[in-house]
């Protein structure tokens, strides 16, 4: 499959006569156009709702579109929590689904009226001296343990996974909160992470449903509704074929009709909580050639740098890499494409063939819509790059500036050493 930039040379050269690279690009045009299949995927489930994961792309104004697509939020901190708040979204369009949860983030959460997601049983007790109560709607977080295959060959080992309960302790926690005065409980479970495959979610669903009828029948409480969580990948690679979500809707639609409905379970609401899924196609990063270096390898090096995506040196995770303008060109050129930082990870692409790249070429790295902007630091006291929203009218608007040295220095316990370069 051939990978095509949403953005063309002639616009990123506009772009960048305002703001200098590097920057991340985002899409709207395309994520709207996303939530909408998605919604239309699991239609058939009438409380279906996404809440979309904020730790892929933690942004006001990426949120605000998401909420006016009907989406909700996925939330795992207070910083998360304060964004889902600042866009207008509260009660039930809030999901916070933590781990080893900081002191005083269920009362934040639990003001905001959020669905809490609980990941251990001895949550139970923290919420309630937290909040003073048990909420009337609340989920918890199912690890069934072991190994979890897909059929192509994915594999995640939930068993090694510090997330979620036992079956034992999700019947013995849907008894307490019940007790408690809990009237909705739902379930969740993450199973498995980017998996290219239509056949993850139903199978993810299978898991879930089963789980939710022996619940019903050892506690005698029926979720109301089960959270697939996110793990619906997308394809990095051009040879990689992606998902349709709309087959992988049709197969949890199946196997709910197969397992729910027949236990008297055929009213309970669908939530998703993607991140990848829904961004990370519609985000680029945006960077310029500015120096080659010819050792025993060939080297292109460009102005951003692995603060600025952390994927590729972190998990070795392949990025594909457009060349503006050049999209025709024959790649006829091996290139390590490297950052700046004092670390020999920090490349976005090792051996990589390409059209040969002059200096000032505008590089176009694909797929950084999620999990991008977000993992970014500030290694090397390098800072952290803007962030653009390509609109759906043809505008670009600056949804977050990019730091400045002032930034960098002002948690300095006295900047004023520093008042020379402020």
């Amino acid at each position: 499959m051939e990978k095509r930039p949403f953005v063309t040379k002639q616009q990123l050269e506009e772009i960048v006569r305002q703001y200098p690279t590097p920057f991340h690009l985002y899409d709207e045009k395309g994520i709207r156009e996303n939530v909408a299949k998605l919604r239309e995927a699991f239609s058939w489930n009438p409380g279906f709702k996404e809440y979309f994961a904020v730790k892929a792309t933690p942004n006001p104004s990426i949120l605000n579109i998401l909420k006016e697509c009907g989406c909700g939020t996925d939330c795992s901190s207070a910083t998360e929590l304060m964004l889902s708040d600042a866009v207008g979204l509260s009660g039930k369009e809030i999901m916070f689904s933590s781990n080893n949860t900081p002191v005083g983030e269920f009362k934040q959460a639990g003001d905001l009226g959020a669905i809490i997601n609980l990941d251990d049983i001895t949550h139970i007790s923290s919420v309630e001296e937290e909040l003073g109560f048990i909420p009337e709607t609340i989920s918890c977080r199912y690890n069934p343990g072991g190994v979890f295959e897909v059929s192509n060959g994915i594999m995640d080992n939930p068993g090694e996974a510090k997330y979620g309960m036992t079956f034992d302790q999700l019947a013995d926690a849907f008894c307490i909160l019940k007790e408690k005065g809990a009237k909705e409980l739902g379930i969740h479970a993450f199973l498995a992470s980017n998996t290219v495959t239509n056949d993850y979610y139903p199978m993810l669903a299978k898991v879930l449903f089963e789980t939710a009828v022996r619940l019903k029948e050892k506690t005698g409480i029926g979720p109301k509704f089960i959270n697939l969580s996110g793990g619906v990948g997308v394809a990095y690679h051009p040879d990689q074929k992606p998902n349709d979500i709309g087959i992988i809707g049709k197969g949890v639609q199946k196997v709910y009709e197969e397992v729910l409905t027949p236990a008297g379970m055929g009213d309970a609401a669908i939530y998703t909580e993607l991140g990848r899924f829904m961004l990370a196609p519609y985000g680029c990063l945006v960077t310029k050639a500015i120096h080659e270096k010819h050792t025993y390898k060939e080297y292109i090096g460009v102005d951003a740098c692995a603060v600025d995506l952390m994927r590729p040196a972190m998990y070795g995770a392949y990025h594909h890499i457009t060349v503006a303008g050049k999209e025709e060109a024959l790649c006829d050129h091996m290139y390590d494409v490297t950052g700046s930082l004092c670390e020999n990870n920090d490349k976005f692409a090792v051996d990589r063939m390409l059209p040969e790249i002059e200096m000032g070429d505008l590089l176009v790295i694909h797929d950084t819509g999620a999990h991008g902007y977000s993992m970014g630091y500030n290694y090397n006291g390098k800072l952290r790059s803007a962030e653009l929203l390509l609109k759906e009218d043809g505008t670009v608007e600056q949804i977050r500036r990019a730091e400045t040295y002032q930034d960098y220095f002002a948690t300095l316990k006295d900047c004023r050493m520093m008042k020379k370069y402020l």
